[in-house]
């Protein structure tokens, strides 16, 4: 016989139902929600760079590699062709003018002294002695022009005689023109002897003059010899420090060859490359600022050197502190060079998310999430970007490279 259910027992049973589908729906739901919440793309703010965009000013640059220079450094070349024989002092070394850097070899320098010396003799003794022959064939010359004269007498008075003999019967008109004859043949000699003396005057005194200065010459290479193996011993040419030297004991330099550099470390130049993409932005006249691990420079750019290498343009840059106690030789630092200032701007502290484009998106953080918004930047240097529009201030940015979310609209931020 069937027996009727109770009420109590029917409700009770199709609660415990209806609670069970109801756990199932939030579990599933739950599942859901975790299950979206890990697909969604996320980045954990420990490996972001954040920054907050403000009010300020920002200088638009161009931006440059720089090499410090001494503001003055001399070369030291080898007066000679020879080999180095000793070095003194080595880089580094804090020097007065005068002071002894290298030793030379100078026994070929000497041998060239020696032979200059004697060649030096032989003209001075050629002088002398053709000063004697000088002395000697002009003697010669005068006697034979005075005998030619009286030669001319005798002529002239036996031409004469021979015409008073004539008029008296007593010679010949052939006698008388013989006579006239020897007159004009020893007035020809006589004349010729006087051309001859006046030529060997003139041609001994070149020829002397010659030698005179074959003589100088002469004297003066004894003197560059001379002055060469003096340079034998290097000397420092002013006072400052050692920044080179060719240590090469032993080692064949060539004349002209360098052998040290001198500097004068107490003031510093500097020397500025950037590409030439920029070439057009740069002007002379136009602040810098060299930067420095521990301090930072203000300057004025100088000089634009014409030429373009490797696509690259170098400038010249002026410091208005040229002694500051952290410049070094050919230390290389960043170096910015001023094309305008935008003042009470908004802007953000520069970084890797900013690729150069005036419009690009960046990601604002909003609660605990990144969201990709659309900006448009204005002036930019190695510390800050202008923003023209897209963002306000206050707002938080991810300024860290974020090339692998470029496809995503949205970040989770994780702790």
């Amino acid at each position: 016989m069937d027996r009727k259910i109770d009420k109590s027992a029917i409700n009770k049973k199709r609660n415990g139902r209806i609670l069970k589908w109801v756990i199932i729906g939030l579990a599933v739901l739950a599942l859901a929600w975790f299950g979206l919440r890990m697909l969604r793309p996320s980045a954990d703010e420990d490996d972001l760079r954040f920054a907050v965009v403000e009010q300020g000013d920002v200088l638009n640059s161009v931006n440059a590699t720089a090499l410090v220079l001494p503001a003055f450094e001399e070369q030291v070349n080898a007066p000679v062709a020879t080999t180095i024989k000793e070095v003194v002092l080595t880089a580094g070394t804090q020097v007065q003018s005068g002071d002894l850097l290298l030793r030379l070899d100078r026994e070929y320098v000497g041998l060239q002294l020696d032979g200059r010396r004697d060649q030096l003799a032989l003209k001075e003794n050629s002088i002398g002695l053709l000063q004697m022959e000088y002395q000697r064939d002009l003697k010669e010359l005068g006697y034979n022009a005075e005998i030619k004269k009286l030669e001319l007498a005798a002529a002239e008075a036996r031409l004469g005689d021979a015409q008073r003999l004539l008029k008296v019967g007593g010679a010949t008109e052939e006698e008388v023109e013989a006579a006239q004859l020897a007159v004009k043949i020893t007035k020809l000699e006589a004349d010729k002897l006087d051309n001859q003396l006046a030529y060997s005057r003139n041609s001994l005194a070149g020829r002397e003059r010659k030698l005179q200065l074959e003589v100088g010459m002469e004297e003066k290479e004894v003197q560059q010899l001379s002055r060469k193996l003096r340079e034998t011993d290097v000397r420092a040419p002013r006072a400052g420090v050692v920044t080179w030297v060719n240590e090469n004991l032993g080692q064949q330099v060539a004349e002209g060859a360098p052998l040290a550099r001198i500097a004068n470390l107490g003031r510093y130049k500097i020397e500025g490359t950037c590409s030439d993409r920029y070439a057009e932005q740069l002007s002379v006249g136009m602040p810098i600022e060299l930067r420095l691990p521990k301090v930072r420079l203000s300057g004025t750019l100088t000089d634009i050197l014409p030429e373009v290498t490797n696509n690259t343009v170098r400038f010249r840059v002026k410091l208005d502190d040229a002694s500051n106690e952290n410049l070094r030789p050919n230390l290389r630092a960043e170096l910015y060079a001023i094309t305008s200032k935008r003042e009470n701007v908004l802007r953000v502290k520069n970084g890797p998310a900013f690729r150069g484009g005036k419009r690009q998106s960046v990601f604002v953080v909003r609660g605990q999430e990144a969201i990709r918004v659309e900006i448009r930047t204005g002036a930019r240097n190695g510390d800050f970007v202008e923003i023209e529009s897209g963002l306000k201030a206050g707002d938080r940015i991810v300024i860290s490279d974020t090339e692998e979310y470029e496809q995503m609209s949205k970040l989770q931020l994780s702790d």
